[in-house]
Formats: C-alpha cells, sequence, structure tokens
C-alpha cells in the first residue's frame, strides 16, 4: 500500500514538472515585451480614465502615446483633458503641440425663478429615466430637469446641483473639459467649449429650437429666435438653428456685442468686466446754465488820526 502511494506521487510529480517545462516553453513563446514607457506616460496622465481622450482609459492613451511616438516621431492628436501633455511628449523625448483648453457649459437658464413649475416629479432621481415621462417641472421639454445625472459622471467633482435655481453649475477650477457631463446629458444641454482669451465665454444659453410663443410660456430668458443678435455680430459668428441663435466658437472674438442686445437675456457673457457707468447727457434743448457771479467783497480802508495831545 505504502509502495503504491510512492508510486503515485512519484508520477505526479513528475507530470506536474513535465506540465511546468511546457508552460515555461509556451510563456517565452507568446510573451508579449511592453515598452517601459506605457508606465511612465500612464504616470503622468491624471488615473480618472474618463475617456475624454476617445479611447478606454489612461492606459490605453499612454500605451496610443507611445507607439504614435514611435511610428511618427509625435503625439500630434492625442490629448488628455485632464492634464499637460507636454509632460507626456517630454517622456518621450517629443515636443507636444499647443492644446486649445475647453470647459463645460451649462446651456440651460430655465431656473426654478425663470421656469416656474407646473407639475411636481415624483420618481427615480435619474434623468435619463424622467425624460421619457414628462417634459419638465417648467414645462420646457428641452430644459434641464436638474436631477444630476452629470454630477454623478463628473469624475473630477466639477459639477454640483444649485439648491437656489436647480440647475447643475460647473466649477471652472476643477473641469478639465472630458466632455463625460455632456455624453451623459439626455437633453444635450451640456456643451464643452473653449475656454478663451482671458477666460472669457460668450454663448447662448437655452438649447430650445421651438418657437417663440412656447418657449416664452414656459421660461423667461429662453431664446425666441428674433435675430436680434444675428444682425449685430459683426463676425458672422452666429447662425439660427431653426427658430435658436447658436453662437460658433471658432468664429467668435468675444467682443460682446450679442449679448447687449438680446432682449431676453439669453446669451451670457463670461468673464467680462463690468460695464463703466455712462455719464448723464443733457436734454436736448435746455438752455444752458447761466453761471451767476458772486459779488466780490469791498475792502473799506479807515484812517485813524491821532488824538490830539497838550503838553503843560
Amino acid at each position: 500500500m505504502s509502495n503504491t502511494l510512492l508510486i503515485s506521487l512519484a508520477v505526479l510529480g513528475i507530470l506536474g514538472g513535465l506540465l511546468a517545462v511546457v508552460l515555461y516553453f509556451v510563456a517565452q513563446k507568446f510573451k508579449v515585451e511592453e515598452n517601459p514607457l506605457i508606465d511612465e506616460a500612464e504616470a503622468c496622465l491624471p488615473g480618472a480614465n474618463c475617456g475624454g481622450c476617445g479611447f478606454a482609459g489612461c492606459r490605453a492613451l499612454a500605451e496610443a502615446c507611445v507607439k504614435q511616438a514611435a511610428e511618427k516621431g509625435n503625439i500630434d492628436g492625442l490629448m488628455c483633458p485632464g492634464t499637460d501633455m507636454g509632460k507626456v511628449a517630454a517622456v518621450l523625448g517629443l515636443t507636444a503641440a499647443a492644446f486649445e483648453p475647453k470647459i463645460a457649459v451649462v446651456r440651460c437658464n430655465g431656473s426654478c425663478q425663470n421656469s416656474p413649475a407646473k407639475v411636481h416629479y415624483e420618481g427615480a432621481d435619474i434623468c435619463a429615466f424622467a425624460t421619457t415621462l414628462y417634459a419638465g417641472e417648467g414645462g420646457c421639454s428641452k430644459g434641464c430637469l436638474g436631477l444630476g445625472d452629470c454630477v454623478k459622471k463628473c469624475n473630477f467633482d466639477a459639477l454640483h446641483i444649485d439648491k437656489e435655481t436647480g440647475l447643475p453649475v460647473v466649477d471652472p477650477d476643477k473641469c478639465v473639459g472630458c466632455g463625460v457631463c455632456a455624453k451623459t446629458c439626455p437633453r444635450g444641454i451640456i456643451e464643452v467649449r473653449p475656454r478663451g482669451k482671458k477666460d472669457r465665454r460668450v454663448y447662448v444659453c437655452c438649447v430650445n429650437t421651438d418657437k417663440g410663443a412656447l418657449v416664452t410660456k414656459n421660461c423667461l430668458v429662453g431664446c425666441i429666435g428674433c435675430q436680434k443678435c444675428l444682425k449685430e455680430c459683426p463676425f458672422e459668428a452666429i447662425e439660427m438653428r431653426g427658430n435658436l441663435a447658436y453662437i460658433d466658437p471658432a468664429k467668435c472674438k468675444t467682443c460682446g456685442k450679442c449679448a447687449k442686445v438680446c432682449p431676453r437675456g439669453s446669451i451670457h457673457a463670461i468673464n467680462f468686466p463690468a460695464p463703466k457707468p455712462e455719464a448723464p447727457k443733457p436734454l436736448q434743448g435746455a438752455e444752458p446754465a447761466v453761471k451767476v457771479e458772486q459779488p466780490q467783497p469791498v475792502e473799506v480802508k479807515t484812517e485813524v488820526k491821532p488824538e490830539n495831545t497838550v503838553t503843560a
């Protein structure tokens, strides 16, 4: 009995050894050697795996950078909105092309004040679900539902819901313009746009393409398609998309003239200096004020004659 056990153990040991040798040669045959630069490039990336670069994650972007650098000698066209690609390029011994920083903007101003609630929603706090059930508490079928799908998806904690307005607010110091929130919004309210020179941006804060009468019924600040901004823009940066004005960020020079003529306040000009108060203009036809000269005081001189003195 003991001999049988020893023989079994010996056979199993020999068989295990043979399989180990086979596995070793198979691993050597099919092993894939990975460039160590991939690890270094990945270390320069934020690690959020947000997908804003167009790849499955930061690792995939690092692999693409190393591959393109080896084949073409550059990493042009590859970008991570959450970091400076110059760091990745430096690891690869290259220079990255300049990249225009971007930021997410919420193109809806239908707050609780501007679009008062007509109905009350009770259901799942998911925008993608609620948009299939009703237009919105304010009645605008294109407006923000305020349930925060975008906030939940943001990997950089750059979004939060304002309790007073019921709308999402973007933190410009945290937003990297990855675009995840824009892809998440079921109504396409969030758009990724260039930050602009001096961090100034001009955009139409509305996405409603309905006719003006319906927009006015549901929102106090929605675009009614009056085209005043279109006629005012000197750079042809504004186009009409149905009944909605849209400002092309590639053509806009951020002059801010369109925002001044918008009768609804639908165009937002961000980070512009406050306008200087204008000096009051004189009324037309008014007579000029008459300058009244004050009489000058007359100095009166009096002579004091010495009194007569009597000497004894």
